[in-house]
């Protein structure tokens, strides 16, 4: 099996396609390596680490259950747990392990998509991501990316837009 013939990465590309972007879809990216960081994604497309946009699954823990939430963050900077817990409502926000990120996006760390996963989740679309044109998004492997923007991400996830740097940390491109 190609890396394209990946099941995580059909399953974005269709919810790409369901939700009428075909363009994302069609310009899914398989890389030569995985990248599984946002530097590492910025060098192997020629941008800089800001207008990647990092999926980061963390466990938040609710009064009455534990959930998974999605952070689309801009490569510029690491998410806050502590603010994040505060935005979503969370009595706590950690790191999430890989078992977890598997059981609720259906993909693996290194390659988690902001869509494709088996239930909508609490998403967050970081607003340093509005400063690029073209934003690029993780397709379901550590391998594969599609362009894409701020807004349609809010769109595709359903998410909310959000600062969700820690404070002090630079979000300039």
């Amino acid at each position: 099996m190609s890396t394209l013939d990946h099941p995580a990465i059909a399953k974005v590309a269709a919810a790409l396609a369901e939700a009428g972007q075909h363009a994302a879809a069609d310009g899914i990216r398989i890389l030569p390596a995985e990248v599984r960081t946002a530097v590492h994604a910025a060098e192997a497309l020629d941008v800089v680490p800001g207008a990647i946009a990092n999926s980061l699954i963390f466990e938040a823990v609710f009064p009455d259950r534990v959930e998974a939430i999605l952070a689309l963050t801009s490569g510029a900077h690491r998410a806050d747990t502590e603010h994040l817990a505060t935005l979503v409502g969370a009595t706590e926000v950690g790191k999430a392990d890989p078992a977890f990120v598997k059981e609720n996006t259906g993909q693996v760390i290194g390659g988690v998509a902001p869509i494709g996963h088996p239930k909508r989740l609490i998403t967050l679309v970081d607003t340093a991501l509005r400063d690029y044109d073209v934003v690029w998004a993780a397709a379901g492997h550590a391998k594969s990316v599609f362009p894409t923007t701020f807004d349609e991400l809010l769109v595709l996830t359903g998410g909310t837009a959000a600062d969700v740097a820690a404070d002090g940390q630079d979000t300039q491109p």
